[in-house]
This record gives structure tokens, C-alpha cells and sequence, in this order.
């Protein structure tokens, strides 16, 4: 338990992933991969105990949800509880929990699933009507480790949680067909879709990861206007209104 609702519930709930070569970096902290990860991706694995996953990267606020010593707790990319936040989003997001721990409730202590909350608009607009507003994308293990991609999908899978939609599995991939893979984009109909994120998993651990952003991509432009995501109201029907 937490003594008070604005402690920290865990140290982060997810770090910022590193950027491919031609992605778009808009931020000063932003980082890109060596060019030896980048062709590990891309062009030629070092042996065949490497496995390439490329996933849709979603362009919503990253959450998740936490069994601190027993108690199922919906948290921020930060490590706060979502009710400690100043967006409204946030707050969306545990009544989202709350309606929904079903969904969480079978996760073991310590562990976490961390996923895209897109109810409201950053810099894409989704039409989320026939959506899940959270899109899991990685489950973190007691020692924060990640657990690898065909385990995390089948739990998804088993408990019925939504997850982001899986463009290729298996060999190096280059970023100009993991673009066509992408397309216009899986979930919500984007204007144009966010980009991707590569994963590379390698004797049964995840060994690193790199994300590619489209490069007309400008981050947050809807929020200063709070700008929610076409069919918010239906897709939040049942539990937008639940404490």
C-alpha cells in the first residue's frame, strides 16, 4: 500500500526508447542506436538466436498498471498514481482501471503492464469508436524485466487485454518495408500513423530495443486545445462515469 497518493508508487513505468537512424528526434534527450544494432534490425542478424519484432507505435501518453504488495494501482510513465496527475486523461485512466481490473487483477506482485492510453489527442488524431482506448505493449516482471513477446501476447490474449498491432516477426526488416508494413496505419484510422518500434529479443531475454517516427510528426500540436479522439464518448461507454 501507499501511505499517501501523491508518493511514487515505483521508480518509472517505462524509459524513452532510442531512435533509428532516419527517425524523427524531438527532443534534446533523444538518442539513436549504433549503426551495428541498426543493421542487427534491419539488414543481417549476428546468429539465428536473434528474433526481430516490429510493432505500431501509438501516439497517445504511456500508463500502466502495477501490483504493489497486492494492490492493482494504475500509474503514469513517471511511477505517480494516475489521480495525482493535472490531465484529465490521467484521471480517465483510473476510472478506466477501476471499471476494468478484471483485466490486471491476475498479475503477480511486483509485476506491471504498460501500454498507449489514447483518449486524447498529442500529435495524431485516432478515431478510437470501435477501439480499446489502452493498447498494451510490454509486461514488466518484479525485477523490471521484460518478459518476451510471444509470453507477454499470449497473457494479453488470455486475460483480454488489448495489444498494438504486430507488423512482422522473425528476420531483419528494413525501415522502408517496416514503412509499408505500416501503411496508413492499424489502430484508429490515423491522420497518418506514428511510426513503429523494432525489438530484438535474443536468448530468451529482450536485448534492446529502437523506434522510427515519421519525420512531419509534431509532437503534442492537439493538446493545447484538448482535442480527445473521435468516438471517445463511445468507446469510454460503461465506465467513464465509474469512481
Amino acid at each position: 500500500m501507499i501511505k499517501d497518493l501523491n508518493d511514487k508508487i515505483i521508480d518509472r513505468n517505462y524509459g524513452s526508447i532510442p531512435h533509428v537512424s532516419t527517425s524523427k528526434m524531438s527532443q534534446q534527450a533523444d538518442k539513436k542506436i549504433g549503426i551495428s544494432q541498426e543493421n542487427i534490425l534491419t539488414t543481417k542478424t549476428r546468429d539465428w538466436k536473434d528474433l526481430i519484432i516490429v510493432t505500431e507505435k501509438l501516439d497517445g501518453s504511456n500508463v500502466g498498471v502495477v501490483n504493489k504488495n497486492g494492490v492493482f494501482l494504475p500509474i503514469s510513465r513517471a511511477g505517480y498514481h494516475t489521480d495525482t496527475s493535472t490531465y484529465e486523461q490521467h484521471k480517465q485512466f483510473t476510472k478506466y482501471v477501476n471499471k476494468n481490473i478484471h483485466l490486471f487483477n491476475w498479475l503477480p506482485v511486483g509485476w506491471r503492464v504498460s501500454g498507449e492510453w489514447c483518449v486524447m489527442a498529442h500529435g495524431t488524431i485516432y478515431d478510437i469508436t470501435n477501439e480499446s482506448p489502452f493498447c498494451a505493449f510490454d509486461i514488466f516482471d518484479h525485477k523490471n524485466n521484460r518478459i518476451l513477446y510471444l509470453d507477454f501476447v499470449k497473457l494479453c490474449s488470455l486475460h483480454s487485454i488489448p495489444t498494438v498491432a504486430l507488423l512482422h516477426i522473425g528476420q531483419p526488416i528494413s525501415i522502408k518495408n517496416s514503412i509499408k508494413l505500416l501503411g496508413s496505419g492499424i489502430y484508429g484510422k490515423p491522420e497518418k500513423p506514428e511510426g513503429f518500434v523494432y525489438r530484438v529479443e535474443r536468448e530468451n531475454r529482450v536485448d534492446f530495443l529502437a523506434k522510427w517516427v515519421r519525420h512531419d510528426k509534431e509532437d503534442g500540436k492537439y493538446m493545447k486545445d484538448d482535442i480527445w479522439n473521435k468516438g471517445y464518448d463511445i468507446a469510454c461507454q460503461g465506465w467513464q462515469a465509474s469512481g
